[in-house]
């Protein structure tokens, strides 16, 4: 199947992008004492000097004290980091390539397994990371202001050094999504509520900073999962109409492009189409959609961490629903970090040079 779609040109608002490929947001901790190194500005520029469309950056914390649960996770606050980020973005740009950072705040983690932990207790919409555990303490209101303005801050910090657009995650259980979750948000102020519309209050009020900080013309995406790492099976929407109550406001609130994580991106989403997420997304907000989940390779991320090697796969599939316009750009995660050239050989017809993906690339910026 042709990949012609593949390489077309994307346009929107700041973004333009010289193809339809994103490289997927990856933890690495590879930032001692949250501080982006020269090693990490030349594994982003050299996916970019391999003509990835468009690269997101790892998660990297907002300005709080218990953001993250890693002390190599890299901060989008404070001079040193970004300075580190400065050289990041610099770099790319010099490969002729167009990047924004996912800023991130962890909610209440696990503590790492090197020991480590923050200065002050983790912080969510409760003390629950998941249904019965529990290891931190539940938002202030002056606690959950403070942290939509520091969103806001390093959205701002992305557009000031030179960034080309802004990621903010909100999926994959962390805290914008444990606002969104019955099981972890069980708050009786205004950012809690039994339907996820009242639960949205956190994630639209973050939004609503950003765009205030970044202005009208700069793109900003939103990374949403309906799973959770606890619960695979687990919707946030479990019909369309649910879905459409639920980003709607988001999108009304400044959101530019639904970034939407699945485990699988072939999966339908509801039963009465095989629509993906990114594809219901679109249909039903009219905004511009970033699909994602496994594409290029055999099995699916999570299973990486528990050792299981992948192998290159087709993208026939991919092609067929980026063609037929179910969502408009593609994000590729593990291919891409085992790979930098990847892009390259799926544009020159190189199949047979593809790289499969095991452990050991995750231990190491190739």
């Amino acid at each position: 199947m042709s990949t012609t779609k593949l390489f077309e040109p994307f346009q929107l608002k700041s973004l333009n992008l010289k193809n339809r490929i994103v490289m997927a947001p990856m933890t690495r901790s590879f930032s001692p004492n949250g501080v982006p190194t020269n090693a990490v500005a030349a594994y982003y520029s050299k996916r970019a000097a391999s003509d990835v469309g468009l690269i997101l950056s790892e998660g990297t914390v907002i300005d709080r004290v218990s953001s993250s649960n890693d002390p190599n996770i890299p901060h989008f606050y404070g001079e040193s980091a970004l300075a580190g980020w400065q050289q990041v973005i610099k770099s790319v740009q010099a490969a002729r390539g167009s990047m924004g950072p996912q800023i991130w705040h962890m909610g209440i983690m696990e503590n790492h397994h090197s020991g480590w932990v923050p200065a002050a207790p983790f912080e969510g919409p409760s003390d629950l990371a998941r249904p019965g555990f529990s290891n931190g303490r539940a938002m202030s209101e002056k606690d959950i202001e403070d942290t939509i303005r520091a969103f806001g801050s390093a959205a701002a910090d992305a557009k000031r050094l030179g960034f080309d657009c802004v990621e903010i995650h909100g999926a994959h259980g962390y805290l914008i999504d444990q606002f969104f979750w019955e099981a972890t948000n069980n708050r009786t102020d205004i950012y809690g509520g039994k339907t996820l519309s009242e639960r949205s209050r956190f994630a639209i009020e973050v939004i609503k900073e950003v765009r205030k900080q970044v202005g009208e013309h700069f793109t900003i995406i939103l990374r949403l999962s309906q799973w959770k790492g606890s619960d695979y099976s687990y919707k946030h929407a479990k019909t369309p109409a649910e879905m459409e109550a639920w980003l709607q406001p988001l999108a009304d609130a400044g959101v530019d492009i639904f970034h939407c994580s699945q485990r699988r991106f072939w999966e339908a989403e509801f039963e009465e189409s095989d629509l993906n997420f990114a594809g219901w997304a679109k249909k039903l907000t009219g905004k511009a959609t970033i699909t994602v989940g496994s594409v290029g390779l055999s099995g699916e991320f999570l299973a990486a961490f528990r050792g299981e090697s992948s192998n290159p796969s087709s993208l026939d599939e991919l092609i067929r629903r980026l063609d037929r316009g179910d969502f408009d750009l593609v994000a590729v995660g593990r291919a891409l970090l085992a790979d930098p050239l990847w892009v390259t050989k799926i544009r020159d017809n190189r199949s047979d040079e593809l790289k499969g993906f095991t452990r050991e690339a995750l231990v190491e910026l190739i």
